[in-house]
Formats: C-alpha cells, sequence, structure tokens
C-alpha cells in the first residue's frame, strides 16, 4: 500500500531546503559597489562622530564629578 503524497514530503528535507534558499536569493535586489562604498562610508562617519561626542560628555562627566566629589585636585 502507497503512502499518500502529504505523508511523504513530511520531515526535514535538507535539499529542499538548500534549494529554497537559492530560490529566495535570487530575488534578493543587491546593492552596487558605489552604494555600498557610500553607505559604508556613511555609517563610518556617524559612527566615528558618535564616538566623538559620547567622548567628550564622558570625559566633561568625569571632570565635573573630580571636581565635585574629590574636590578638584
Amino acid at each position: 500500500m502507497t503512502q499518500p503524497a502529504a505523508q511523504k514530503k513530511k520531515g526535514f528535507r535538507l535539499f529542499n531546503y538548500i534549494g529554497e534558499i537559492v530560490n529566495e536569493l535570487k530575488k534578493v535586489v543587491w546593492l552596487t559597489r558605489s552604494e555600498i562604498m557610500y553607505l559604508t562610508g556613511l555609517v563610518l562617519l556617524v559612527t566615528i562622530a558618535a564616538g566623538i561626542v559620547l567622548g567628550a560628555l564622558d570625559f566633561g562627566f568625569t571632570a565635573l564629578v573630580d571636581k565635585v566629589f574629590i574636590g578638584g585636585r
């Protein structure tokens, strides 16, 4: 007696899974090289700016706490 088609497909099939991944990756709209360079530069610029601002705030608050609690050496 043969099993129905729905029961034969039951379970994890590695090759079907990999095939579905490949099919989905074909649908992705990939960025161009110039877009990647622009966005990478933008991320680096924002990261550096945020680091400078946070560093300055940390330095300022550290100096303030030193003067208030330690008595300003």
